[in-house]
């Protein structure tokens, strides 16, 4: 991956600023935590909210603008939030994230549309990758935390073999490459069986 993922789960420059440590930064008050944490997770973020919003509700808000809300909330909240991991911590940001976009998914559901033939077709479309999106939702709870961690970092996020390790605690970037290799084969029989 790119220096700026590096950054974002790593110690850089043998620092100890993993995202534990700015978390607990944060949560005894250190502004400098604050910007560092939402330096790091912002690009990630930005990167996976991208176009998830049905093309109806894309006017409302900028991506920018619901990925902003989420940390707000997120960061609001960290007196709730139990640090286990480092893909504890991501999980969480999609937990909030994914619910943002669900609200204003909702929101603009209840305004009126004026949708001319091509949008109805991407309409549909999206209800079609709704679906999809629900039944691998499902599909990633019948996994243990850990290992649905490891898929979420992996497929949705995008880190590298090395960032999982380091964020879910193994010993090994091979280790991670295994694990996530046999829970996506799980996630793939559950949503198999659920077609």
């Amino acid at each position: 991956m790119n220096s700026e993922s590096d950054d974002r789960n790593m110690p850089a420059g043998g620092s100890l600023d993993t995202t534990a440590a700015l978390v607990e930064g944060l949560r005894a008050g250190d502004e400098v935590a604050r910007e560092k944490l939402i330096r790091r997770c912002l690009p990630v973020l930005r990167s996976w909210a991208h176009g998830r919003l049905p093309s109806g509700a894309r006017h409302l808000h900028e991506t920018d603008d619901l990925v902003q809300i989420t940390l707000i909330k997120a960061l609001g909240r960290l007196d709730q939030f139990e640090h286990r991991r480092e893909g504890a911590f991501w999980a969480y940001l999609r937990a909030i994230l994914l619910n943002v976009l669900r609200d204003e998914g909702r929101r603009s559901g209840r305004l009126p549309l004026h949708s001319p033939l091509t949008e109805s077709i991407e309409t549909e479309s999206e209800g079609v990758s709704e679906r999809v999106f629900e039944t691998y939702e499902k599909a990633l709870t019948s996994l243990s935390e850990v290992k649905r961690e490891a898929v979420i970092l992996r497929v949705e996020f995008g880190f590298s073999f090395p960032e999982i390790a380091h964020a879910i605690e193994l010993p090994s970037a091979d280790a991670a490459r295994m694990m996530v290799k046999r829970s996506l084969l799980e996630v793939a029989k559950v949503m198999d069986a659920a077609s």
